[in-house]
């Protein structure tokens, strides 16, 4: 374990993910889709015959070969089977935020009614977004009660942008088309009080440039986080540190997640602006990772990341742990009695406890 020299703060994990919509107006080559198949590419397809490469959308699934996945995914709409639904997840594991993922949630037609029902509930609501649509949907979501959006930023060219999609949308027209969205979506979401983030993977030092042509382009106002590419680790972890040495960034902050993967470091640059380092941490579900064919460091790229909402086509509702093992996903009611989760509730408990004591100066939870 790595001994910090800067303040440490342990945050429990009470974030439940909610991939609200397959639907998406990108095919990223990287693409995991929480873990599921596209499911315009799979329309008939029995479990077992799901493919993940790409299809007439041109989107890939890069799991699916191998994840076990049973079904596919549909739009998750607000009402009360919504309702119960995430009070079993919090009847069964603390869970007090609901972060929407996809596809592309701002595609979703009735994403300011799905906020307001789910703030109504009593949680915090953020969203992962492209920026495709965010424009278009910002200033509902905000009234509605958006706390934050993550975007991913895949580039400040369109030659950057084109150059992660699939063939038939490697258009550099379309490129700069979804790049002034994403500055658009920025924009909105910035007028409107929505906190604002970017996430930025740097795989090598080529990426080095790019990366501080995005801190200088967005990082005055929206917090930029570098994340590390799991494919080429080393050399990805290398240009990070490269690139935070370029910014004179100055490490002020270190936060755990208690209970999943993640942890990142804060870092201050001169002027006051902030930026984060992101980093997966090795962890396992201490019963349900333990004689998993994936559970090495080469399969197991993402760890413990937390608990999936996801809605099945003509079925009920399910919870996942783990995109590499999709047959893991069982339907809500199974899963608030199951074991399984006892074992996330209490591991939980165990490393927050744990880390806390291990770290006696980590600043109190929420600073």
């Amino acid at each position: 374990m790595l001994m910090y020299k800067v303040p440490v703060e342990v945050r429990p994990d009470d974030t439940g993910r909610v991939k609200i919509t397959d639907d998406c107006g990108l095919a990223c080559t990287f693409c995991h889709n929480e873990g599921t198949a596209v499911t315009a590419d799979n329309q008939g397809a029995e479990p077992g015959q799901y493919t993940g490469t790409a299809g007439k959308t041109g989107r890939v699934s890069i799991y699916i070969a191998t994840n076990g996945a049973r079904f596919l995914s549909t739009r998750i709409e607000p009402g009360p089977e919504l309702a119960l639904a995430l009070a079993a997840l919090r009847g069964s594991i603390t869970t007090r935020e609901i972060h929407f993922t996809g596809g592309e949630p701002t595609l979703h037609p009735r994403l300011p009614a799905l906020i307001h029902q789910v703030r109504n509930m009593g949680f915090t609501v953020g969203l992962t977004s492209n920026g495709e649509n965010g424009a278009a949907v910002m200033d509902e979501c905000a009234q509605a009660g958006l706390d934050r959006i993550n975007l991913s930023v895949f580039g400040t060219s369109a030659v950057e942008f084109a150059a992660v999609q699939a063939p038939r949308f490697a258009s550099i027209s379309l490129a700069k088309a979804k790049l002034a969205a994403l500055t658009t979506t920025i924009e909105t979401a910035l007028r409107t009080g929505i906190k604002v983030s970017a996430n930025l993977v740097i795989s090598d030092s080529t990426q080095i440039p790019r990366a501080l042509r995005i801190v200088e382009e967005y990082g005055r106002e929206v917090t930029v986080r570098f994340l590390v590419n799991l494919e080429t680790e080393q050399h990805s972890r290398t240009a990070i540190r490269e690139t935070l040495a370029a910014l004179n960034a100055v490490p002020v902050r270190h936060i755990i997640t208690a209970g999943t993967s993640d942890e990142r470091t804060r870092y201050q640059l001169p002027g006051g602006r902030t930026v984060y380092a992101k980093n997966i941490r090795p962890i396992r579900l201490p019963e349900t990772c333990t004689g998993c064919r994936f559970n090495n460091s080469a399969d197991c790229q993402e760890g413990y990341y937390g608990v999936r909402m996801y809605r099945a086509k003509d079925g009920p509702y399910m919870i996942g742990v783990c995109i590499r093992r999709m047959d893991f996903c069982v339907p809500i009611g199974e899963f608030a009695m199951s074991p399984r989760a006892r074992e996330i509730q209490a591991f939980r408990d165990d490393e927050t406890a744990r880390l806390t004591a291990q770290y006696p100066q980590a600043a109190p939870a929420g600073m």
